[in-house]
């Protein structure tokens, strides 16, 4: 099993006396199991529940067993090949996922210019200028169709175009994988309390703080496909801002809306607290139409493991 083989790999790169230890548990198993007594006197208690937490010792019928005697054996002999560059191989592999993590030029520049563009909301200047400019656009749209389904025709553009980023950015496979090496350490942080390993804890405490690292990581894939989509959608929602009332002298003048339990309702009438009708109508119309298309293309951001 390839995983049987990281884990080994993994066990090996962080401790070098790891590789005699699974060398004489692989020498020591008869009929592929072994017992502590049978390799005591050549590892300590805290290496021998090293093997069982990561799972290259599994339960066996009279003790323990190799989850995968042969994947260990290969683990082994593919790390004896590469001892002289295994330090220098981790460090590069390091380095390239926190590069892979880290954002291009224009994914920093995209989240300046969408921090920019939160100004509008209450600076009239800007909020008049990217008014007039995206109504150069949409008033068309205006023109030829009420107010409410302007704001759904929006609402299944921006539903698209956030499902796109969300995944073509985001590296679910990646994110995957940091969950899934999270509840790893949880579980193996379990295990060693029920068994009142001490060291074991100790030793999973500080890997638990080297996986902060990969929380930031995770974060970081997650909030990159945000910036562009509020790069792209922040123009659009500050136009229905400025196009009910804010900005535009001819606002007002598309209509009402009705709603249930409330009747005819002025697009900015707040119905739900301080929350104003044609916001409530957008978020509404988004969540929907996303839904509809995420299914639509059958595209799934959640996590994925390998």
């Amino acid at each position: 099993m390839a995983r049987i083989e990281q884990k080994v790999r993994d066990l090996v790169s962080k401790d070098a006396e790891m590789e005699t230890v699974i060398r004489t548990v692989l020498d020591r198993a008869e009929d592929g199991e072994v017992k502590w007594v049978d390799v005591r006197d050549d590892l300590s208690s805290g290496q021998w529940g090293r093997l069982i937490e990561t799972g290259v010792l599994v339960d066996g019928d009279a003790g323990f067993e190799l989850a995968d005697a042969e994947a260990t054996r290969d683990a082994l002999e593919d790390g004896a090949a590469e001892t002289g560059t295994a330090t220098t191989t981790t460090a590069s592999s390091s380095t390239d996922d926190e590069d892979e993590s880290s954002w291009s030029m224009w994914d920093k520049g995209a989240a300046l210019v969408s921090v920019g563009l939160f100004a509008g909301y209450s600076w009239a200047p800007m909020r008049n200028l990217i008014g007039n400019l995206m109504d150069v656009f949409l008033d068309p749209l205006n023109t030829a169709l009420p107010f409410y389904a302007v704001v759904m025709v929006l609402a299944v553009v921006t539903g698209l175009y956030s499902t796109l980023l969300q995944a073509n950015l985001m590296d679910t496979e990646k994110m995957g994988e940091y969950q899934e090496k999270m509840q790893e350490i949880q579980e193996k942080r379990k295990e060693a309390k029920e068994r009142g390993d001490d060291e074991a804890l100790d030793r999973i405490q500080e890997e638990q703080m080297e996986a902060m690292g990969d929380q930031m990581g995770m974060f970081k894939e997650q909030f990159r496909p945000m910036v562009w989509i509020m790069f792209l959608t922040i123009p659009v929602f500050l136009w229905m801002y400025w196009k009910v009332g804010i900005g535009d002298p001819d606002a007002g003048q598309f209509g009402t809306m009705v709603l249930p339990f409330r009747g005819t309702v002025a697009w900015k009438e707040q119905v739900l607290g301080p929350v104003q009708v044609w916001i409530v109508w957008y978020f509404l119309c988004s969540m929907g139409f996303t839904q509809i298309i995420r299914k639509g293309l059958n595209i799934d951001i959640s996590p994925t493991g390998t």
